[in-house]
């Protein structure tokens, strides 16, 4: 009888196993969307707060994706990225989710809420109900997903607020989420952060669980902004990166100045170690800004790519924070750039008949032939704010060179830009530009 239950036994513990293995192979059949959601919670254990997935501590080391390149993020081994609105106008979020989850990265999926600087009025009352309930259907549908990590309900809704009720909205939309989907924490993003908002989402605002702060150039003062601000809970640096168009030099004709791909990926690493990853006892983790490319003032200044595809030097910076080592083959390190001799900060103004004799040191880290591409751009004349949309200004020029060239001027007088691409011929670029003006 004994020898019977022992073979019993054996029999169920073989059809557990094979039943187990069944379900393992149908459920890498199914859809992600079809796998159910992971448990996601934020904890304060031993006084320390950290987001946790199905229990296990979870630190954000991820980038602002939307257009970008998903299956590059998850080679450089990031864990998370996150949106701004469930609709883009190119692609879905469940799509995005879908191929997140494939790339073994979790999401915090942005919502997008109206601004005031943009025209909505919070005094609305239907149109305030009616964005409530579009973002209810789409909580609905997408929060089961496996991929998702927490939402993010509006972004930088105090950046030229006058009307902080926007926030008592937020506070709804959040408790409506955390009555549908009890497995995702919510936040809310700022510009900065200051103790007027502080203090109205501390009264206003008590069912969004985390803070989540953007900041630039300004990110150095990071911990003093929180205390001056009077947070002293759980946050998360959601924007940084490149130091800010407004936060830099300008000439007398408007033109910001940028910092050199070089120069951005050190910034990077200083910023992130001496701001962010400081704090181990309330900081939940960042995403760095922007894992893609975009025209924001220029071509170049916040995006980590270049619109060819390419990656450039703080792509480098940012798998090295993520991974304490370099990836196998590096960016080119541009190392000095002048027109006629100057730099951006030298107010170049030229007249008719002057010539543009502009000069790059650059260098490879492996050793990859360079090849030198310049372009010239008129000053870009169409401007957003906190990331509107912008339009980018048509070339003037552009050629296949060497490090050192001569060039015409533009035949309009006016505000213009010429850009140096240094491209290593496998996928990783340096870019840097000069502004300069063309007198009559």
């Amino acid at each position: 009888m004994k020898k019977m239950a022992l073979v019993l036994a054996g029999f169920m513990l073989m059809l557990g196993c094979t039943t187990n293995t069944t379900q393992k192979k149908e459920n890498a059949m199914l859809p992600p969307s079809e796998l159910g959601p992971k448990k996601v919670s934020l904890e304060n254990k031993d006084g320390k707060y950290r987001l946790y997935v199905e229990g296990k501590e979870f630190y954000v080391k991820g980038a602002g994706l939307e257009f970008g390149d998903i299956d590059a993020l998850g080679a450089h081994q990031a864990n998370s990225f996150r949106t701004w609105r469930t609709e883009n106008g190119e692609r879905d979020a469940m799509d995005i989710l879908d191929q997140a989850y494939k790339n073994g990265l979790m999401v915090m999926m942005g919502l997008e809420v109206g601004r005031e600087r943009h025209g909505y009025s919070y005094d609305d009352t239907a149109w305030v109900q009616k964005q409530f309930e579009y973002l209810k259907g789409e909580v609905l549908r997408l929060k089961d997903h496996p991929a998702m990590l927490a939402w993010a309900v509006g972004n930088e809704l105090n950046l030229q607020t006058t009307d902080l009720r926007v926030y008592d909205a937020v506070n709804d939309i959040a408790k409506m989420i955390h009555e549908l989907d009890p497995n995702h924490p919510t936040t809310t993003t700022t510009a900065g952060i200051g103790r007027r908002e502080a203090d109205y989402i501390k009264e206003h605002c008590p069912e969004i669980d985390f803070l989540s702060v953007q900041m630039y150039g300004d990110i150095v003062n990071l911990q003093q902004r929180l205390e001056d601000a009077g947070w002293e809970g759980p946050y998360m640096v959601t924007e940084w990166g490149a130091t800010g168009h407004w936060e830099v030099y300008t000439t007398p004709w408007g033109a910001n100045v940028e910092q050199t791909s070089r120069e951005k990926a050190q910034a990077f690493t200083d910023r992130y170690n001496n701001a962010i990853a400081v704090d181990t006892v309330n900081c939940l983790g960042s995403y760095v800004f922007l894992w893609g490319q975009k025209q924001e003032r220029t071509p170049t200044w916040y995006g980590m790519f270049l619109e060819s595809g390419e990656e450039t030097e703080t792509v480098d910076a940012m798998h090295f924070i993520w991974n304490g080592e370099w990836p196998e083959n590096r960016c080119p390190l541009l190392n000095y750039f002048s027109l006629n001799g100057k730099k951006g900060t030298d107010n170049i103004t030229l007249k008719e008949g002057d010539r543009l004799d502009v000069l790059v040191d650059a260098d490879d880290p492996d050793g990859d032939a360079l090849v030198y591409h310049w372009e010239i751009i008129p000053e870009s004349t169409d401007l957003g704010m906190g990331g509107d949309h912008e339009s980018r200004p048509d070339t003037v020029m552009k050629r296949e060179g060497s490090a050192t060239e001569s060039f015409d001027l533009p035949a309009m007088p006016g505000a213009y830009r010429i850009y140096i691409y240094v491209l290593d011929g496998n996928n990783h670029a340096a870019t840097a530009n000069i502004p300069f003006f063309v007198e009559v």
